[in-house]
């Protein structure tokens, strides 16, 4: 049995126990939740609570709970566009729409099923059974470059790198709007959104340092495109801190307008560029994935309403 605590804090305070689990801890499903109270396995200070408990501000909720069972996962004949490979290190392009590694509700189809197959045994063990060999992600609807390590040696190496800042990240985006300066830095924290605990936002509570560094390569009428160099890589950090000062990424229906442009699904950001060094031959290795048809479709026919005298 495992068990974890934490203080209700004021956004979620005055609602049920069960709602104030789900939105504090989002990895547990909300069926997983009234499991869990049903046999008593949830106490507000110190006391079991009912599935109609309320709580408030201030108070103390343990839960015990057994320890979920991981899936197994399949070995998947997905293909995979490698750019750099050897021994130690892959970089491969991943595609828009995959998911890098299972997780409830994705168990299939995912970058790690596709690595299971091309690399059999040789992925590194260090973030255990369900992200073999991943040392960073991106999200599901982001395409890009992805490091992925064979051996526990070259996963600490990359890990320690990217702890220190020192691999080199670069992402292309569109945003909303054109902006006054052509090239500036976000430096804002983020944490977990108050009410929201899927979502990020920038905050100063339980948060942590972000950079992010923007130039304009290209303006439209209602759109920016944008050359973006991560010095941090907290999660949704470009989506995070492009919404926060007024231009989110066209197709964010989480940060943005609620409907995409209608051209794609999910945010137009691609992880153009990636550079490391070799964690065994101390090597500076660089690799660059072209624009996806996605995103070039997308630039085409911003110029295309702009040439039409459509701004």
């Amino acid at each position: 049995m495992k068990s974890l605590s934490f203080t209700v804090d004021d956004s979620v305070s005055a609602e049920r126990i069960d709602v104030v689990i789900a939105k504090t801890l989002p990895d547990f499903s909300r069926s997983r939740i009234q499991k869990i109270i049903g046999w008593g396995g949830v106490t507000v200070n110190g006391k079991t609570a009912g599935k109609s408990a309320g709580v408030s501000a201030g108070d103390t909720v343990e839960i015990v709970y057994e320890e979920a069972s991981p899936p197994v996962l399949g070995a998947q004949n997905i293909p995979l566009d490698i750019r750099y490979e050897d021994s130690d290190v892959l970089v491969v392009n991943k595609p828009k729409g995959m998911v890098v590694h299972p997780a409830a509700g994705h168990y299939e189809g995912t970058l790690v099923n596709a690595l299971l197959h091309y690399c059999g045994d040789s992925l590194s063990g260090i973030n255990g059974v369900a992200r073999p060999g991943i040392v960073h992600r991106i999200d599901k609807d982001t395409s890009g470059l992805l490091l992925v390590a064979k051996n526990d040696c070259a996963h600490n190496s990359l890990s320690s790198q990217l702890k220190a800042h020192t691999i080199s990240r670069e992402y292309r985006a569109v945003v909303l709007g054109r902006f006054r300066q052509f090239a500036g830095t976000v430096n804002l924290p983020i944490g977990r959104h108050p009410k929201d605990r899927k979502r990020m936002c920038v905050t100063d509570k339980n948060s942590k340092n972000a950079v992010t560094h923007y130039e304009v390569i290209e303006e439209y009428s209602e759109y920016s495109y944008l050359r973006l160099r991560l010095e941090t890589g907290r999660t949704h950090q470009i989506r995070v801190h492009m919404a926060h000062i007024g231009h989110p990424l066209a197709g964010d229906t989480v940060y943005g307008a609620k409907r995409s442009p209608g051209f794609f699904d999910g945010q137009c950001l691609h992880a153009y560029l990636l550079g490391f060094t070799h964690p065994r031959t101390g090597e500076y290795i660089e690799r660059i994935a072209e624009l996806p048809d996605y995103f070039k479709g997308f630039l085409r026919s911003l110029n295309e309403y702009d040439a039409s005298d459509g701004s």
